[in-house]
């Protein structure tokens, strides 16, 4: 009687061994998806910060008493290179009001299996008055000459 009782015992911690390595699988699959999804937000957001950073420096140089087209044409170029499929400009060029935006591909971001755009939780908002096409995210920074 006491040698089955042993064997039952055996098959016990078996299980709970199995058990207990499944749920601990389970939490690190799902640390993982949260650190991917801070990483995919940081790089958002660091995207976002440098398409502010190019379309102020963008209004700065349009609203010198002397605009400059060279410095303008030097910030889309790094826009170029610091956004992906990035580019910046001024619009509206009226008396009152202009306005410096930077766009850059929201694309990229979109997870692999995200067949549907409506899919995105963060989709991109609008530029408002300023051209851009649907598919970028975008800075606008309204400012008067």
């Amino acid at each position: 009687m006491t040698r089955a009782c042993l064997v039952s015992q055996r098959g016990q911690s078996l299980l709970e061994v199995l058990v207990a390595v499944a749920v601990t699988a389970v939490t690190v699959l799902g640390l993982v998806a949260v650190q991917l999804s801070i990483a995919r937000d940081a790089r958002a957001m660091s995207y976002r910060a440098q398409a502010a950073f190019v379309a102020d420096a963008i209004a700065e140089a349009a609203r010198a008493p002397n605009p400059n087209d060279a410095a303008i044409s030097q910030w889309r170029t790094r826009a170029a290179n610091l956004l992906p499929k990035g580019d910046a400009g001024t619009s509206g060029g009226g008396a009152d009001l202009s306005f410096a935006r930077a766009t850059w591909a929201w694309r990229d971001n979109m997870p692999r299996n995200a067949s549907n755009p409506g899919d995105m939780i963060d989709m991109p908002a609008s530029c408002g008055d300023a051209d851009a096409p649907q598919d970028v995210q975008c800075v606008v920074m309204a400012f008067s000459r």
